[in-house]
């Protein structure tokens, strides 16, 4: 590390470049939240800033190695707090519905990616790394944009969220998957066993999430705060080990424990003391990938990365529609739902350093890093307009429909001049009645209201 002050015993010049990145993020930050551009992209730039590999600011050079055990725990707690969130009984209550919805798109995105990383001809392990960077969405980002843009109580946020709790599942799936491919076993009967032990942890836990929700409460309860987070906090870091260790990763034996605690009595108490240790340790773990980047690599992977966003956009964007009809929703809210999903962040991230230490094509770093640093920007910008999009689209519906309407009348006024009676049978066959079978105005059913 190399920093423009003297030098001193002890960990002072570190402690001051590091204090130094994060007052730089928080002023990055507050001019993001102006143009609608989340969090996570500002902590990369801050930690490309300020990556040996780039000379533009050499006083705020930081070695990665010096925060990569926080950066670790950052993963962990960003799948913890995924876990936290993960509704179980809402899940098996519609689990038909959202199986459908999310499970289509997951097939079409993973599809249309694999294929899309088989054309760019880095490898196959490498384009199933890609499908999985291309197909999955950032839930934080999601869920930040819903709040911040007030769009909690739509008709189509459930469809969101739901989709959203799908992934979530498929991501302890594909994850227990992805680190059986990448330990590099080629003999079948011990790949067959790790398998089958990594879907053993996941149903297991399931289960216990599923039924256990009164007897984990009793283990973990404490009134005193401080003991309550050092428990929670002990079987996070606890959990993502045993993960590591039975080959579904850290962060998926994280997801899991907070699968768990989820379904516990404290859930709520657990989330609002999590959440601040999420955002700190996630913060160092978005700068660190950042460091990690390397600005002269990003000149190889422009045109796949640039490939990859406009597929991205177009496939998402007809998802939407098919889950819009899917769930009984008009094209302006499968607009909404497609621009929500847009967005990729901490599980593209997850899988360049899943893939970086398997020792896979080191390309993948920085087209995952170019590939979210886009996306998390051209995502956001979408979903802030996306509603004046469908306005328009209405809009355009709504003048064709003028149009119809405009065209029957002048058809009626000749079949009048022509036949009286003939224009009474046409007119009470096209009129409207004010209400439908069950009251409601006709207007409520229109796909614009």
């Amino acid at each position: 590390m190399q920093l423009a002050v003297p030098q001193a015993d002890g960990l002072g010049p570190e402690l001051v470049t590091l204090g130094v990145l994060f007052l730089l993020a928080y002023g990055l930050g507050r001019l993001g939240k102006l143009v609608g551009i989340p969090a996570i992209p500002i902590y990369m730039v801050v930690g490309l800033v300020a990556s040996p590999n780039f000379d533009a600011v050499p006083f705020l050079e930081f070695e990665s190695a010096d925060v990569e055990l926080i950066a670790v725990f950052g993963l962990i707690f960003l799948l913890f707090y995924l876990g936290l969130e993960f509704d179980v009984d809402e899940f098996f209550g519609n689990a038909r519905r959202l199986l459908i919805s999310g499970g289509t798109r997951i097939a079409i995105n993973m599809g249309t990616g694999f294929v899309f990383g088989m054309l760019v001809g880095w490898g196959t392990r490498e384009a199933l790394i890609i499908a999985g960077m291309t197909a999955m969405s950032s839930s934080a980002i999601i869920t930040k944009l819903l709040i911040e843009l007030r769009r909690l109580a739509n008709q189509e946020t459930p469809t969101v969220l739901g989709i959203a709790v799908v992934e979530d599942v498929f991501i302890a799936i594909y994850l227990a998957i992805v680190s059986v491919v990448l330990s590099g076993e080629t003999e079948v009967w011990p790949i067959v066993l790790q398998l089958a032990t990594a879907f053993a942890f996941l149903i297991s836990m399931f289960v216990i999430a599923r039924y256990g929700g009164r007897l984990i409460s009793r283990l973990i309860g404490a009134r005193d705060d401080e003991l309550f987070t050092i428990v929670f906090f002990g079987l996070a870091l606890a959990f993502g080990g045993l993960g590591e260790l039975l080959g579904v990763s850290d962060a998926i034996g994280a997801f899991l424990i907070g699968l768990v605690l989820g379904a516990t009595r404290f859930r709520a108490r657990i989330e609002a003391l999590t959440l601040p240790l999420r955002d700190v340790f996630a913060a160092f773990f978005f700068l660190n990938f950042g460091l990690a980047l390397d600005p002269s690599t990003f000149g190889e992977v422009a045109v796949p990365v640039a490939v990859a966003v406009v597929m991205t956009l177009v496939v998402n964007t007809a998802g939407g529609q098919l889950i819009a009809r899917l769930n009984g929703l008009t094209p302006a809210q499968g607009l909404n739902v497609s621009t929500m999903l847009h967005n990729r962040g901490e599980f593209t991230l997850i899988l360049a350093t899943l893939a970086s230490a398997a020792g896979l094509d080191p390309r993948l770093t920085p087209f995952a890093g170019l590939y979210v640093l886009s996306m998390a920007i051209i995502g956001p910008v979408l979903a802030v307009n996306s509603e004046r999009l469908g306005t328009l689209g209405a809009g355009a519906r709504r003048v064709h429909r003028v149009d119809v309407e405009r065209d029957r009348e002048f058809a009626l006024a000749e079949a009048a001049m022509a036949n009286e009676e003939e224009a009474l049978e046409v007119a009470a066959d096209d009129a409207l009645p004010s209400t439908d079978i069950d009251g409601r105005p006709h207007r409520e059913r229109d796909p614009e209201y």
